[in-house]
Parts: C-alpha cells; sequence; structure tokens
C-alpha cells in the first residue's frame, strides 16, 4: 500500500510547529516516532494534507526533573525511556512494562508522546501515566496547559488534545516516587497487543496493607479502565491475604468490557480478574 500525497514538513522550534498546524490543524498530523501513523496512512486510514516531523524539535527529547516531578519530552523513545536512571528513580514499573511493548526495533522508534496522543486502548502506557496520577503537557498558539491523565484518554483514538494542540511532555509527579507498582498483562505471543492488562499503584509500603490503590485496566474497553470497584475492596487488605486479594480481584461486574474478534465479554472480564490477581500477588 503507498499514501496517499502530502505535504512534507520538519520545524526546529515549537512555536514553528504550532503555527504551521494553526493555518489548518484537521488536515494535519505530526509525526513523533510513526509506528502507528505511518502504517495508518499507508492503508489509507488515515490521509493528512501535511505531515510536521517533530524529530527536529530538541526540547522535546529531553528528561528531566523539575519542581513537581519529572518531565518526559514527546519524542522520548521507549529504548530511551528503558535507559534512563532518572524514569527509573521515579517509578520502577517502567523496568516491567517496557519490555511488553512490542519489539525492541519498535521500542527503538515508539515514543511516549505518540503513545499518549494515539490513545490506543491496548497500548500499555496510557494505563501506567493514570496509575502513577501523570498529567500530559498540551501546547497551542493559544497556549499551554496540562490535562490529568485519568481525563485525557476519552475513547477509542480520542483524547482532550484539540486538533490544533501538540503534546509537548508527560509530567510524573513526584509522589510516584512512593508508590508501590505492579503491572501484569496477557497477550497471544510476547509483543502483542494486550487481550487483557492492568497496572496498579498504591502508596503503602510492600509489608503493610493497601492504603490508596488505583487499578487501571487496559486492553479490555475503548479506554484505559479505572477499576474502583477492586480499589475500594482492596483498602485495608494485608499485602499477603490472597484469599481476599483474589476476592477483590474479582469485582468487575460494575465494568462495561468490549468483545474483539477472539474474546467474548465474559472472557475479558475473567482474563482482567486474572492479570489484577497476578499484579496485585507480585507487588
Amino acid at each position: 500500500m503507498k499514501a496517499s500525497e502530502f505535504t512534507y514538513e520538519r520545524p526546529t522550534e515549537i512555536s514553528e510547529a504550532l503555527a504551521i498546524v494553526a493555518q489548518e490543524p484537521d488536515e494535519k498530523a505530526f509525526l513523533a516516532g510513526g509506528q502507528s501513523l505511518l502504517p495508518m496512512m499507508n492503508f489509507r486510514l488515515a490521509a493528512p494534507k501535511t505531515l510536521i516531523d517533530l524529530s527536529g524539535l530538541k526540547d522535546l527529547k529531553e528528561i528531566v526533573a523539575v519542581g513537581d516531578g519529572l518531565r518526559i519530552g514527546a519524542t522520548v523513545t521507549y529504548s530511551e525511556l528503558g535507559a534512563s536512571a532518572l524514569v527509573s528513580e521515579f517509578s520502577q514499573v517502567f523496568d516491567s512494562v517496557l519490555p511488553h511493548i512490542a519489539h525492541s526495533a519498535i521500542r527503538n522508534r515508539g515514543t511516549i508522546g505518540g503513545s499518549v496522543a494515539l490513545a490506543d486502548p491496548a497500548a500499555e502506557m496510557p494505563a501506567v501515566l493514570m496509575a502513577l496520577g501523570a498529567s500530559v503537557e498540551l501546547a497551542s498558539q493559544r497556549g499551554s496547559r496540562f490535562v490529568l491523565a485519568d481525563e485525557f484518554f476519552q475513547g477509542l483514538y480520542l483524547t482532550d488534545r484539540k486538533d490544533d494542540e501538540l503534546v509537548l511532555s508527560v509530567l510524573i509527579p513526584n509522589s510516584s516516587k512512593s508508590l508501590s507498582t505492579g503491572f501484569y498483562e496477557l497477550a497471544r505471543r510476547h509483543g502483542d497487543y494486550a487481550i487483557a492488562g492492568v497496572c496498579i499503584s498504591d502508596d503503602s509500603r510492600p509489608s503493610e496493607a493497601f492504603n490508596a490503590p488505583k487499578v487501571v485496566l487496559f486492553g479490555v474497553s475503548d479506554r484505559p479502565l479505572r477499576a474502583k470497584s477492586v480499589e475500594e475492596r482492596l483498602v485495608g487488605v494485608a499485602r499477603t491475604d490472597k484469599q481476599k486479594i483474589r476476592s477483590a480481584s474479582e469485582a468487575l461486574s460494575d465494568l462495561i468490557f468490549d468483545s474483539d474478534l477472539h474474546n467474548s465479554q465474559d472472557t475479558k472480564r475473567r482474563l482482567a480478574s486474572v492479570c489484577v490477581r497476578r499484579a496485585l500477588e507480585a507487588m
């Protein structure tokens, strides 16, 4: 397959990129790693009139500690995330998650900003950001703003980002340093999109009871899902109490799961429960 005709732009300043997209925002697309956008263009599922390559924007490649947390630039790749000591210092969950994201060739090109902007419901990173209480930084010629990850992801490939806005960075709050985390996903083959998965965070120590858990499912609906009924049942439960953990992990009846070509809603619910239990027991 071959992409439809488009104009190629490679700005070297963020202001230049925002000026380009402000002209006709609904006919342009930002190119970060290209691991999702370029195949979509080749299959004519996306046909932007102008492609704005972000690789010339050095500010988007930075991982820096700021006053209220860790700022990860939008074009930082998964491989760069995995190699960053700063990222590991803020949360070890990335060490658990990154090996499950596709394969090394994809991780060398795929970016955190690309995953955030695309909002694929089977992707790991949106759920991780929600579990950590992260925010997404957006910018346009109208100014910049931060949106909590909980509010940013709104549906299948649907986010709070406006057509003329660019994802600048992801902000991981300082509070994530004190969180213990758990992660588990089920896929047909390692590196495939998850059939069901979960990322969990809690602010209690490993030897204590769960205090304020956040349980975020992915791969089971049109967006990452907070399993609040599971969270409520976990409060006060000892980390070693496998019976109560199993009971809490099965409290998913209030959530609506989406079926796919291979799995029914009931299958998705069952697999999600297994993921939650295994992630909790491993914490």
